[in-house]
């Protein structure tokens, strides 16, 4: 496949998104092209993601119904992550877990 994909326009949504699937190793390094627009991102693809969605509207997602999100969305429970932006940021469904947070549902990937 592509080598890297060129993402525009560039949003703070979009980067903590990336950084979230950097941290799990999906992709490789990424930058940001600020063009006195709204900006582009170039991120290196490294062959791991074989699917990216995002979830509209951002539905409100409990702990308790961490579960039931990853069963509808994600292939397995062994793999994939949901990432969702809560009162402490943007982070995915394990570290929202462990803090024992609730948050909305921005999307997945796997």
């Amino acid at each position: 496949g592509k080598r890297q994909v060129l993402i525009r326009p560039s949003s703070k949504v979009v980067i903590k998104f990336l950084q979230v699937m950097q941290k799990h190793g999906y992709i490789g390094e990424f930058e940001i092209v600020d063009d006195h627009r709204a900006g582009k991102i170039v991120v290196e693809l490294i062959g791991r993601i074989n699917k990216a969605g995002v979830i509209s509207p951002r539905f409100d997602m409990k702990v308790t119904d961490t579960e039931s999100w990853i069963r509808n969305l994600l292939p397995s429970r062994q793999f994939g992550v949901l990432v969702l932006t809560t009162s402490y940021g943007i982070m995915d469904h394990e570290e929202a877990r462990r803090k024992n947070t609730g948050g909305k549902l921005l999307g997945f990937f796997y």
